[in-house]
């Protein structure tokens, strides 16, 4: 078996090309920091999806029962098709709100995108709590056409993965589930709650699964502070 070669410092490995026509020394000398900071960035996220990947089983869940577009009542195990690998992302869409939250919306138009290569590999469901024929009207609204929608049959679901707030509002979760010979278990859900968010910042996953978020940290002006995706410009 081939060794692994150790892995260069990033600060020698941060060598750029050539300097863009017209930069000054300060900016040469920031940008080059800045890369191999990106560069320990890129292997710590790898490191955290190497480590993800090796989790050990997670416990076995309940059959929760959801409602199709079919009208089909399915349990979790029949919404992994033939796949061994479940995404779900539960939106905050539920029959008391009269619009769905414009976070998960804006997550799931970008998501729609790249649905069905996700498809390819693992099966992939966006669960509410509103009736499903609800949920597709917007998809079709927003021109979705990839995303499969179902609903929640009871309230275990969202009891369960802590869904309900006090005041009746939904936290949004985002779950991957495996399927083998003895059931169906939790891989991994995400669980940076409120409570984790450094000063001055949002709730946030590591990475951050957002696009939206992820393109404009590339710009000068970054997140904003007070800026929100809206449904309607």
């Amino acid at each position: 078996m081939a060794l692994r070669r150790p892995l260069l410092a990033a600060p020698a490995l941060a060598s750029r090309r050539r300097a863009f026509a017209g930069e000054d020394e300060h900016y040469a000398k920031a940008r080059k920091s800045l890369l191999a900071e990106e560069i320990d960035l890129r292997r710590k996220i790898a490191r955290v999806a190497e480590q993800r990947r090796a989790l050990p089983p997670g416990p076995l869940v309940a059959d929760y029962r959801f409602k199709d577009a079919n009208g089909a009542d399915l349990g979790l195990a029949d919404l992994f098709g033939d796949h061994d690998a479940l995404i779900v992302y539960f939106w905050m869409y539920g029959p008391e709100r009269e619009r769905p939250c414009p976070m998960c919306t804006n997550w799931l138009g970008a998501v729609n995108g790249n649905a069905a290569d996700i498809k390819q590999r693992v099966a992939l469901k966006i669960i509410g709590r509103s009736p499903v024929e609800r949920q597709e009207a917007f998809a079709r609204e927003r021109g979705w056409q990839a995303l499969d929608f179902v609903q929640t049959v009871g309230g275990d679901f969202a009891d369960d993965f802590h869904l309900l707030n006090a005041d009746g509002s939904e936290n949004p979760a985002l779950a991957v589930f495996k399927r083998n010979g003895d059931g169906v278990r939790l891989f991994w859900r995400s669980e940076m709650t409120a409570g984790m968010a450094d000063p001055g910042q949002d709730p946030r996953d590591a990475p951050d699964v957002a696009s939206l978020w992820t393109i404009l940290d590339l710009t000068p002006g970054g997140r904003g502070t007070d800026w929100y995706p809206a449904l309607e410009y």
